[in-house]
């Protein structure tokens, strides 16, 4: 089954930045989808007339109104009028009658995912009214925070990239619901939520009562304590907040996050998520050693090859020959690189490496090389993201070696010069150019045949570790253009 990403890869043109923003709506969206007991698609539009569906959330507050499966079907504008006006007028387009799908009938209405002012597509809330609902004071407020949030999609202000959400170990809407007035006093909280702040040691109601003063008088740390209630009244305020776990003086763990509720730029409260944890955090103590000992892998790794380095450099200087120094000292570059991307590791809970923070520590080690032979600069240009921990080691190890082909083969002794590494990631794609401005490549150069270590080292790991493709060609202005592109889809 395609992904999200495979399909706004393959029939959209959308840059790295929209797709990420709809990554995000799609990481939030099942609290959407809960609070609004209705189904939510993404659609994206192929032309004029025709959307393709790119992701399905059912509630699990509700009966679905899609049982079956939606993802890479297409609709047209006369089937489903209300995706090109959400588009067109850029507010949310609500349909008048309920339509017949399967049997059920279904109230659909779109709503135009706004980010930059640019509407980069479009969610359908599509509402199972086969079951006849009696409105409750639970129900009442679930609608009211929905239609909030879908509004705030609407203006272009949820979800938010700052901070970061984390929304897979956040609360949900049945772990726990509160709804804050704007002054940030209670005017509902769900059962669920009531019975985590009575473990916590609260044993009235919670209505009415101002929340992040309580919270505080609850929480057996000082600091965490001050934390949970920052991040309420930070809530009001409008600005959105990690999750975080706390633990309440009678020892119940509980997990909070704070979401604003700011539609068409007005405070309206906010959303306060809980979840009492206490017993998943028992059995978790039993798995913290497993990742410690990842880690701590990962470190020894990381000092053994630092030992491996130090051992090449003595050898270097106790070497007369000029070429085995040469040999040497590219060894010790291999070397410190790949250990770069094991210290990032060490401290990594998710084998997920920022490859942008390795190659900037890895760009100044280079330029110090070259400045002992030239007077070359090189920068960085563009963002490389993150990675998983597979792709790190030899995306770095090309990355050096070109720079470093760059370095011994572009430029004489005291040139000046600049060596540019650009970036620039799509959905399904990392694209990287490292451009010299020197004296370019030589006459019957050839990728396949050339006999540099340096270069079929690289070819080696572009083609069997990293699956992509790479080609050298001269610049129209002079110098030379390495030319790397690397799948970021996961491997089969």
């Amino acid at each position: 089954m395609s992904t999200l990403t495979d399909l706004l890869a393959e029939h959209t043109k959308l840059s790295g930045a929209a797709v990420d923003h709809l990554q995000l709506v799609v990481a939030e969206w099942q609290l959407l989808s809960d609070l609004s007991f209705a189904d939510f698609l993404m659609w994206v539009p192929l032309d004029d007339r025709e959307f393709l569906c790119v992701a399905q959330a059912r509630p699990t507050t509700a009966p679905t109104a899609h049982p079956e499966d939606v993802v890479g079907s297409t609709v047209d504008v006369d089937e489903h009028p209300q995706l090109r006006r959400a588009i067109s007028e850029r507010r949310i387009c609500r349909e008048e009658d309920p339509r017949w799908h399967l049997g059920v009938p279904v109230r659909r209405e779109a709503i135009p995912v706004k980010r930059n002012d640019e509407v980069i597509a479009v969610l359908s809330r599509n509402t199972n009214l086969a079951v006849p609902r009696v409105p409750s004071p639970l129900e009442i407020s679930y609608l009211g925070s929905a239609a909030d949030l879908c509004q705030m999609i609407s203006d272009g202000t949820f979800p938010t990239t700052e901070p970061s959400p984390d929304v897979h170990t956040s609360p949900r809407v049945g772990d726990g619901l509160i709804r804050l007035d704007a002054s940030g006093a209670v005017v509902f909280a769900s059962p669920n939520a009531l019975s985590a702040y009575h473990r916590m040691g609260h044993a009235s109601d919670l209505v009415g009562v101002h929340l992040a003063p309580l919270t505080r008088s609850l929480i057996g740390d000082p600091f965490d304590a001050t934390e949970v209630a920052q991040r309420i009244r930070s809530a009001l305020d409008g600005q959105p907040s990690m999750r975080i776990e706390a633990e309440s003086r009678r020892g119940a763990a509980v997990l909070f996050r704070a979401l604003p509720l700011r539609p068409r730029g007005s405070a309206a409260g906010a959303l306060v998520l809980c979840r009492d944890v206490t017993e998943v955090r028992r059995r978790d103590r039993a798995l913290m050693s497993k990742d410690a000992t990842i880690r701590e892998i990962h470190h020894r790794v990381k000092n053994n090859l630092q030992t491996v380095a130090a051992l090449l450099r003595l050898q270097s200087r106790r070497t007369s020959s000029e070429e085995a120094r040469e040999a040497l000292a590219e060894s010790v570059r291999r070397v410190t690189s790949i250990a770069l991307v094991h210290e990032t590791l060490s401290m990594s809970v998710d084998e997920r490496v920022d490859l942008d923070e390795v190659v900037d520590r890895v760009i100044p080690m280079m330029s110090d090389v070259a400045a002992t032979e030239s007077q070359v600069v090189v920068r960085r240009d563009g963002p490389f993201g993150i990675v998983p921990a597979e792709l790190a080691t030899p995306l770095v190890m090309v990355l050096t070696e070109l720079v470093q082909n760059a370095f011994e083969h572009a430029y004489a002794a005291g040139q000046r010069g600049e060596v540019v590494v650009h970036a620039e990631r799509s959905a399904k794609w990392l694209d990287v150019v490292i451009s010299d401005d020197g004296r370019g490549l030589p006459q019957g150069f050839s990728l396949e045949r050339t006999d540099r270590l340096g270069l079929q080292i690289v070819r080696t790991l572009v083609e069997s570790e990293l699956r992509g493709s790479l080609s050298l060609r001269r610049r129209p202005k002079g110098g030379t253009e390495a030319v790397l592109r690397v799948p970021l889809r996961a491997r089969r």
